[in-house]
């Protein structure tokens, strides 16, 4: 969704230049711009919204980086978020079964989690009846320490300053230490550590390098259940762009930062404006860079401008997993094999470190299946892209960027040998959806691999990370990025700054706007009456209101137009 593309911007001044349109992005341009702030957002590809995007092969809509939302409901915390923002009214998400809307497939064993946190622990229970105490005691744990970490934010008086480290003790006593570490010292059957585990793939890291407040706040965020936007991630984006539109902001898409301008004035640098691609130079009081450290400060900036200090960070600073992500569509009824809008996550019944090591294996073709795997419908979780026959799925593991190491020199237009390599890793990967879904290959209408050059070109992310920095102890918290950077009027915001994911980006840029507008972040997301966020039901449609049964019903109509 461009705005105004084709009018140059050279020498024009800005409040606030923004570059990159990530949720983190979109969010800050939304608070400043609200703020009587002229804004302006620079994305390096054709449409907005980083992860956030949707895009579409032939009529079929997929999104790379949303597959499910948390704390969406009344009085939760990502609802607030929207509502806050003022793009609540443009949007609905459908809850994901709430009987299962994670399926655990760990080797021959199966295991729902319900959206109840308490028929989640009563369920546990049933299963491991041997280990009920210690359910109660992790998952009493696991939630303390999530809604702890919800109150950091929202610090108001000194009084509650004073008295946060009592507040937040749980979180400040189990901070130093591993998922893996923590959960040892709680459960002791180890299928039973699987399943609690299972979500690791949201922070993409082995248990025993992972940080076990990012796991349990990961938990937190689904303890009501998983939640998926009607019209994708797109949907959130568009909802975000519109908004910023009617503050007059501007959003430039195919327009690539080649450097941010510094004024030296002493020993004091400041950033003053971005250079782009074309030559054409633009200045603004703030920059806020919504790209990753790695692309900020080591080539945007450069590292002659930097303290030495920033310099070893920078150095010793590693980012997470890439990934591999097949998106298909097929032509047959998938609810027949057990298909429901749950995601299905599926890896063999082993120690979960031996099984993050298997997937970053450099060698991808070495065995017959990917060890892990994450699969979901999204035409099931989003029944309004349904066209009556045809499903779409995303299917995606993680791997290792080094195992693209030598096609790392590929442009746009792809070589015959990383072509045929796509070939082998999608044939790979049906191995798997032939066992989760039997005959799926034969109805497959289209296919299409992204890898992590894919990432590394449209999102433009170190190494084609698809969280940022990597969430181990020594990347989040107190360690991690800051939104005020040690130049003078550059700011961060985004997935290696607050948290990762839809909401955790989407707060990181409210709070760097607060940061430049001198306020705190509940200043900036009140709540107001007049915005309320919709939610249906993915599984049952006796409630769907008229103008979404319409919507329904013409998406079957244009299918059986097609037929005549």
């Amino acid at each position: 969704m461009p705005v105004n593309k084709a009018k140059p911007l050279n020498n024009k001044t800005f409040d606030s230049i923004i570059i990159g349109s990530g949720v983190g992005g979109l969010a800050a341009a939304i608070c400043l711009s609200r703020a009587g702030q002229k804004v302006l957002i620079l994305e390096q590809h054709d449409v907005p919204g980083g992860w956030c995007h949707s895009f579409y092969l032939n009529g079929d809509r997929f999104t790379p980086g949303v597959h499910y939302v948390g704390l969406v409901g009344e009085g939760l915390s990502t609802s607030e978020l929207y509502e806050g923002l003022g793009v609540a009214n443009d949007m609905a998400f459908y809850r994901q079964n709430p009987d299962a809307f994670e399926h655990c497939w760990i080797g021959d064993e199966r295991f729902d989690y319900p959206a109840d946190f308490k028929t989640f622990e009563n369920r546990l229970i049933q299963r491991f009846p041997h280990e009920k105490k210690n359910i109660i005691k992790y998952l009493k744990l696991v939630k303390n320490v999530g809604h702890q970490l919800g109150l950091i934010a929202k610090i108001k008086t000194v009084w509650q300053q004073i008295t946060i480290p009592f507040r937040t003790k749980h979180m400040g006593k189990y901070s130093p230490f591993s998922l893996k570490r923590v959960i040892g010292w709680h459960i002791k059957d180890p299928l039973l550590q699987r399943v609690l585990n299972i979500q690791f793939g949201n922070h993409g890291l082995a248990p025993a390098k992972a940080s076990f407040l990012m796991h349990a706040a990961i938990m937190h965020h689904y303890h009501h259940g998983g939640f998926y936007p009607m019209g994708g991630g797109g949907a959130i984006v568009k909802a975000m762009t519109n908004a910023i539109k009617m503050k007059d902001g501007i959003i430039k898409t195919s327009t690539s930062v080649k450097r941010i301008l510094l004024e030296n004035t002493g020993k004091i640098k400041k950033a003053i404006g971005v250079e782009l691609t074309d030559g054409q130079q633009i200045f603004a009081k703030c920059i806020i860079s919504n790209a990753d450290p790695g692309i900020t400060y080591q080539k945007l900036i450069g590292e002659e401008h930097l303290s030495t200090k920033l310099k070893k960070k920078l150095s010793k600073t590693k980012y997470s997993c890439t990934s591999l992500m097949l998106f298909i569509t097929v032509g047959m009824d998938v609810t027949k094999a057990g298909i429901d809008s749950g995601n299905i996550w599926r890896m063999p019944n082993k120690d979960m470190d031996d099984l993050y090591a298997d997937m970053q294996k450099k060698d991808l073709l070495e065995d017959e299946e990917f060890p892990g795997m994450f699969i979901s419908c999204t035409t099931l979780k989003d029944p309004s892209s349904y066209d009556g026959k045809h499903h779409t799925i995303e299917a995606i593991t993680y791997i290792d960027y080094d195992a693209f190491e030598s096609f790392k020199g590929e442009n746009i237009e792809r070589s015959k040998a990383y072509l045929q390599f796509k070939e082998q890793i999608i044939a790979k990967f049906f191995v798997t959806l032939e066992k989760v879904i039997p005959g799926i290959s034969n109805h497959v209408t289209q296919k299409e691999l992204g890898t992590p050059l894919t990432n590394k070109y449209y999102i433009n992310s170190t190494r084609g990370s698809v969280y940022g920095t990597e969430k181990s102890l020594k990347h989040i918290g107190p360690f991690a990025y800051k939104s005020k950077s040690e130049i003078e009027n550059l700011y961060m915001c985004g997935a290696s700054i607050v948290s990762h994911g839809v909401a955790g980006a989407s707060y990181s840029g409210v709070q760097t706007a607060a940061t430049i507008l001198g306020c705190r972040q509940d200043d900036l997301i009140k709540p107001s009456d007049e915005q309320h966020l919709k939610v249906f039901e993915a599984e049952d449609d006796t409630n769907y209101p008229d103008w979404m049964t319409k919507k329904i019903d013409m998406k079957h109509s244009k299918l059986k137009a097609k037929k005549v």
